[in-house]
C-alpha cells in the first residue's frame, strides 16, 4: 500500500475536493493538518484512508472502513489492502485504515481515527456517490477490537464545529469483527491491551474498553468469525460478543468453528457468507 502523499496529489491526500469523483487506490489524510494528539510528523504519525473503488456499474453504495490487525502495534498487509480489493470487487468501496499504534499511541487516539474514518466517508457521501446511512466497519483481531469499539463507543455529530466532517455521526451502519479481540480483561490478548492502554491501566479503562458489556440496543448489526482453534485470541472472545449482542436484541451472524489458527485472513470459510449477509443488510 502506497501511504505518502506526493506534492501533486497533495490536494487529494489532503482531503477530498468538494465534487470531485474518488479515485481508486487515493490515499487520503483524515485531518488536513496534523492529527489530534499527533506526537510526529512520521507516516505513522498520520492516520489516512486508502479507497478501493468499484468498477464503474458494479458500486452498490455502500462503504466499509476496513482495520487491520496486528496487535495494536503493527498493521497486517494481508488484513488490509487485500480486503480492500476483495470488497470493491463485490461492489462495495472500501477504505482501508491506517491508524496510530501503541506504545507510542493509547486510547483514545486510535478510536478517534477509526471514528474520523467514519466521519471521513460519510461527508463526503454525496460526491462520492455513497449512502451515508450505509457505512460499514470491518476488522481483524486488535482491528476488530478497534472496529467493535467504534460500533459500541459512536457519537453523533457535533452541528457547531467549524470542521465539516465531525459534524456528522461516527456510528457504523454494520461491523464485520473477524477473530477480533473483543475483551480487555482476563481472555482477551495481552499485547493488544498493553499497546492500546498501556501498563497497569485502571480498571475502568479495562471494562469501558471491554466491547462485550458496551453493547446496547443502538448497536449495529454484526457479522462475526471465530475459530475454535485459536490459540492467539481465544474464541471467548466473540462467544462474549455473540451473547452481548443476542442479549440486546441486535442481529448477527457467527461464523465458528475450526476454520484454522490466528490470522488466517480472508478464506473461504467465511468471505462469500460474509457477502451474502452484507447483501441482506442491503450492503
Amino acid at each position: 500500500m502506497v501511504w505518502n502523499c506526493t506534492l501533486a496529489a497533495l490536494l487529494v491526500c489532503t482531503g477530498a475536493l468538494a465534487g470531485e469523483a474518488l479515485t481508486d487506490k487515493v490515499t487520503m489524510n483524515l485531518w488536513p493538518g496534523k492529527a489530534p494528539g499527533s506526537l510526529g510528523e512520521t507516516p505513522a504519525d498520520t492516520p489516512v484512508v486508502q479507497a478501493f473503488v468499484p468498477e464503474q456499474g458494479k458500486a452498490t453504495g455502500a462503504s466499509i472502513v476496513v482495520c487491520p490487525g496486528g496487535g495494536y502495534g503493527g498493521l497486517a498487509r494481508h488484513e488490509g489492502p487485500v480486503i480492500g480489493e476483495w470488497l470493491a470487487k463485490n461492489g462495495v468501496t472500501a477504505f482501508v485504515l491506517r491508524y496510530r499504534l501503541g506504545p507510542k499511541y493509547h486510547h483514545p487516539v486510535e478510536l478517534g481515527d477509526a471514528q474520523r474514518a467514519i466521519r471521513f466517508v460519510r461527508s463526503h457521501a454525496a460526491e462520492w456517490k455513497l449512502d451515508p446511512q450505509r457505512i460499514g466497519i470491518l476488522g481483524f483481531s486488535a482491528g476488530g477490537h478497534l472496529a467493535s469499539t467504534a460500533a459500541t463507543h459512536f457519537t453523533d455529530g457535533d452541528s457547531k464545529s467549524e470542521d465539516l466532517v465531525e459534524r456528522v455521526a461516527s456510528r457504523p451502519d454494520v461491523q464485520i469483527l473477524i477473530y477480533p479481540v473483543i475483551t480487555m480483561g482476563p481472555g482477551g490478548h495481552g499485547g493488544s491491551k498493553n499497546n492500546l492502554l498501556g501498563p497497569n491501566p485502571p480498571q475502568d479503562l479495562v471494562d469501558l474498553l471491554s466491547n462485550e458489556k458496551q453493547v446496547t440496543a443502538k448497536t449495529p448489526p454484526a457479522f462475526l468469525v471465530h475459530s475454535t482453534k485459536d490459540n492467539g485470541v481465544p474464541v471467548s472472545n466473540s462467544d462474549k460478543y455473540a451473547e452481548a449482542l443476542k442479549t440486546a436484541g441486535i442481529p448477527y451472524e457467527y461464523v465458528r468453528g475450526e476454520i484454522g489458527g490466528h490470522g488466517f485472513g480472508l478464506t473461504k470459510d467465511w468471505d462469500a457468507k460474509c457477502i451474502e449477509w452484507l447483501r441482506k443488510q442491503k450492503f
